[in-house]
């Protein structure tokens, strides 16, 4: 695995698969539109060696293709990490002293992702130190401005590390932050996020002022795992160990006891001012439009730390497909096996690029009985980030969710619009602009399953489909029937 971010570009550029710019390209507007294009055309990674302005090179689209996602992780198959988690949440198969030892391999493993905090000199993450009296200033990076109509400037892919005073639990969230001045920011954490969770039990102390560190460019794993939608009180940085099979080296912060990873490119340390509210957004969104100005806390900036010759990393959201899509498509493979764990006839999932993830979610079950399609609509509502999802479609395990003219023929030709769609009134995105009250609305699921033998329905066909042994049959004469370049 990776120690750092230098480690994944020098895999990138083995592989040919990140573009060197030498080409002087503007941080705002510019070098948005050209990562724009190049993930809608599935182009490569983009390294900007010569941004205007700026000394310090910018990275963009690390993680926009699944080929990249899938080497960030250290992986060829997104199953090669939902089935350790598969295998660590299974019970063992008896109580007998050789079931319990053959657990010790789980274990091991576990252990082996603890973090390890290294002393401040070996870390990276602190090679240059610009305190307070030096005059922190966001100016000497290549912070880009995504949209024409943007409130300004935005760190986009930020690491914010927060602390709970009374449990000591960390949380790494990942909430863009609007340029204000050389050493403030806004930051634009939800109610429904733990980075505001964490202020609020400050606020409920009578302390206004929350420490935050903030790590931009750490190890691929730790990236990922700050999107990642992990329960409140699950760390963040143990996930990225498992995923990494090795432990993230920390190393305490400048100006609190917050641990950020020592690998990191750059820290921003500070306080979260809770009295000090500014104006933050527009914004070009996830969800393809603008999210409208709103007031949010204050970041102000005491301490900057970061390595000799950092790398600044952006990420761009907007109409889909974009970067967050693929960090997404890792999530729904990544997540799987803990979702058949709670809900065991779930046989698959899938979140379309179109849905943004919380508006759509395609859901493949093994039916069993009536009124399991309001179950499972019910069990996705209650859940964690799933709780935001606008519209579920359940199928059962005849259709390939992943096959867009299938799911759709399936979703058209199974649907009765008065009998099989309900709804319910409950949280939503406070992205989602279409709702009237904001984060509060409808959510609508749709039983798209084969209705044969309910009751109450006439007698259902039977779906078309061609025997197994027809189809293996002209599998093996393919070739001999029409050559190599027939196709499949």
């Amino acid at each position: 695995m990776f120690n750092n971010l230098n480690d994944f570009i020098n895999l990138l550029k083995s592989r040919n698969e990140i573009i060197e710019i030498d080409a002087k390209v503007d941080p705002a507007l510019e070098a948005a539109e050209i990562a724009d294009r190049m993930v809608k055309r599935g182009g490569p990674a983009l390294l900007f060696k010569n941004v205007a302005g700026c000394s310090i090179p910018l990275v963009m689209n690390l993680f926009a293709s699944k080929e990249r996602m899938l080497s960030a992780l250290g992986v060829s198959d997104f199953e090669a990490i939902s089935g350790r988690i598969e295998n660590l949440l299974k019970p063992p198969a008896g109580g007998g002293i050789l079931n319990k030892i053959s657990e010790l391999p789980k274990l091991i493993e576990v252990s082996n992702c603890l973090p390890r905090v290294i002393s401040k000199e070996k870390a990276p993450c602190r090679q240059v130190i610009i305190k307070e009296s030096d005059g922190p200033d966001l100016g000497i990076f290549p912070i880009i401005k995504c949209w024409p109509q943007d409130g300004g400037n935005f760190i986009t892919f930020p690491l914010v590390i927060t602390k709970n005073p009374i449990t000591g639990i960390q949380n790494i969230g990942m909430y863009r932050m609007q340029v204000i001045s050389g050493n403030k920011t806004a930051m634009h954490w939800h109610r429904h996020k733990d980075g505001a969770y964490t202020a609020a039990v400050y606020k409920q102390r009578g302390e206004m002022k929350v420490p935050v560190s903030v790590a931009i460019g750490a190890d691929p794993a730790t990236m990922y795992s700050a999107t990642a939608p992990l329960p409140y009180g699950v760390d963040e940085i143990l996930f990225a160990g498992f995923l990494r099979n090795s432990p993230v080296e920390l190393v305490k912060s400048e100006l609190s006891d917050i641990l950020v990873p020592a690998h990191a490119e750059i820290i921003l340390e500070g306080e979260v001012d809770l009295n000090e509210m500014v104006d933050e957004g527009p914004f070009g969104d996830h969800t393809g439009y603008y999210s409208p100005r709103d007031k949010y806390p204050a970041f102000n900036i005491k301490c900057i730390t970061m390595r000799k010759n950092p790398v600044f990393i952006e990420t761009l959201v907007g109409i889909p497909p974009m970067e967050d899509y693929f960090l997404g498509l890792a999530t729904e493979r990544i997540f799987l096996p803990l979702l058949k764990l709670q809900c065991p006839e779930i046989i698959d999932i899938r979140f379309p690029a179109a849905g943004v993830f919380h508006n759509l979610a395609l859901v493949k079950i093994k039916k069993m009985y009536a009124g399991q399609v309001h179950k499972i609509a019910s069990f996705f509502w209650g859940l964690n980030q799933l709780m935001f999802t606008k519209n579920i479609v359940v199928y059962d395990e005849n259709t390939d969710i992943h096959d867009n003219e299938e799911a759709l023929f399936t979703l058209l030709a199974n649907t009765d619009f008065k009998r099989d769609v309900f709804s319910f009134d409950g949280p939503l995105d406070i992205l989602d602009h279409a709702s009237l009250i904001e984060g509060f609305g409808p959510k609508v699921a749709i039983d798209a399953t084969h209705k044969k033998n309910a009751s109450g329905t006439r007698q259902w066909p039977e779906l078309v489909k061609m025997s197994r042994g027809i189809k293996k049959s002209v599998d093996e004469k393919w070739g001999a029937l029409f050559g190599e370049t027939a196709g499949g």
